[in-house]
């Protein structure tokens, strides 16, 4: 069920700032940490109805993939994993959100190398600013940890010593500031 959100976010299309927001994740490697990255190149849109129901749309450009380290990407880019010449956006829709206790939680169909399932996202408003001259921005977090292998990434690379040199779960963290547009 969509809910209206109690807040200050007025109706009409706020666009993401892709300067002022950020997708990254993390994901085990070799069992013992962690690796980093982000996305460089995305762009979505929240739309609020006059009621207060908002709804999200949001690509992101697979290719665009940053982890710091070229060959990693490279890979990373692959057929192996994203398969970014076949596959070179993802998508998220929103379905519905949910009030939860002071936050709420934002359903919505992801779309990831050709496979789509239902994911939720955790999300937190930050509020809204009247911004530097530019217009209102409003601020949002959200984050969801998803299992690589439900979107056809599947490759395992074993350890002798047991485990996978790349975990199955992948935590995403969006951090999102968008414009009010005219």
């Amino acid at each position: 069920m969509t809910v209206a959100v109690a807040t200050d976010l007025s109706a009409g299309t706020w666009a993401i700032d892709p300067v002022h927001s950020s997708i990254s994740f993390s994901v085990r490697h070799l069992v013992v940490s962690k690796v980093r990255g982000k996305f460089d190149t995305f762009s979505g849109a929240i739309t609020v109805a006059e009621d207060g129901t908002p709804s999200v749309t949001a690509e992101i450009a697979v290719d665009s993939i940053n982890t710091g380290n070229e060959q990693r990407d490279a890979h990373l880019k692959s057929a192996d994993y994203f398969g970014a010449d076949q596959f070179p956006v993802a998508t998220f829709k929103s379905t519905s959100v949910t009030a939860k206790g002071d936050n709420y939680v934002l359903d919505g169909e992801f779309t990831l190398k050709g496979v789509t399932k239902p994911v939720s996202l955790d999300l937190e408003f930050n509020g809204v600013n009247p911004g530097m001259g530019h217009g209102a921005v409003a601020g949002f977090e959200a984050s969801v940890v998803l299992n690589r292998k439900d979107f056809g990434i599947d490759i395992d690379m074993p350890l002798e010593t047991g485990g996978a040199v790349v975990g199955d779960k992948v935590t995403i963290t969006l951090e999102i500031e968008a414009l009010k547009q005219a």
